[in-house]
């Protein structure tokens, strides 16, 4: 800052002048005047806990997907004993016992509208097994698939090659229906049937990928 005081010999003494300079900063060692510090943004930095959180979303849309692709890709296998059957030799036909049973079983399973419903039906030779499932045959407008083999394991794997993905109704003897379960899931200590046993059922799920799993039901 410069300031001085002047006498005019026609006007007198002048007004003192005052000059100030915008104050700077000077570089200590080479004494240049430097700009005023700007402020700087800092980058958005985004929280752990957030990142945590979308992490942990986008992990659990993708196990859903997986559970439905697998869910959808899974084979169900219902396998029932015949009902009950007339105290006679040879290939008996059901009793009045056994056709209520297979009037039920119809019920249970005979609406072709509702999702989720069968698409095939097995059984084997004999008039009982032929009898069982004809009422929910007649509800679905199916022709059951009759099966000479009595070799478990070969109807199992024929029925997971020609039915990916569906689900199945199997009806046959007391002795054929823990086999046959026994051969989808695995499982090799799974109960006999009784002879005056008829009203077991078995619900197999047989996934793509992973285990299979069953339940027993009394209907």
């Amino acid at each position: 800052m410069s300031c001085g005081q002047h006498d005019d010999p026609q006007h007198g003494p002048r007004a003192m002048d005052h000059w100030y300079d915008d104050p700077m900063e000077l570089h200590p060692a080479s004494n240049v005047a430097m700009s005023p510090p700007r402020l700087k943004r800092r980058p958005f930095l985004t929280p752990i806990w957030l990142s945590g959180l979308a992490v942990l979303f986008i992990a659990s849309l993708l196990a859903t997907g997986a559970w439905i692709w697998f869910a959808a890709n899974s084979t169900t296998i219902i396998v029932v004993r015949h009902a009950e059957k007339m105290p006679t030799g040879g290939d008996p036909p059901l009793a009045p016992a056994g056709e209520a049973r297979a009037a039920l079983l119809a019920r249970m399973f005979g609406d072709a509208r509702a999702p989720g419903h069968i698409d095939a039906i097995y059984v084997t030779a004999a008039a009982r097994n032929r009898m069982t499932a004809a009422p929910l045959a007649a509800s679905l407008g199916l022709t059951p698939s009759v099966v000479a083999t009595e070799d478990a394991s070969v109807l199992a794997r024929r029925i997971l090659r020609e039915h990916q993905g569906e689900r199945v109704l199997v009806v046959g003897r007391a002795d054929i229906v823990p086999a046959l379960v026994a051969s989808f899931t695995g499982w090799k200590d799974l109960p006999q049937i009784a002879d005056d046993e008829y009203g077991t059922m078995y619900v197999v799920t047989v996934p793509r990928i992973g285990r299979p799993h069953f339940l027993r039901l009394t209907y």
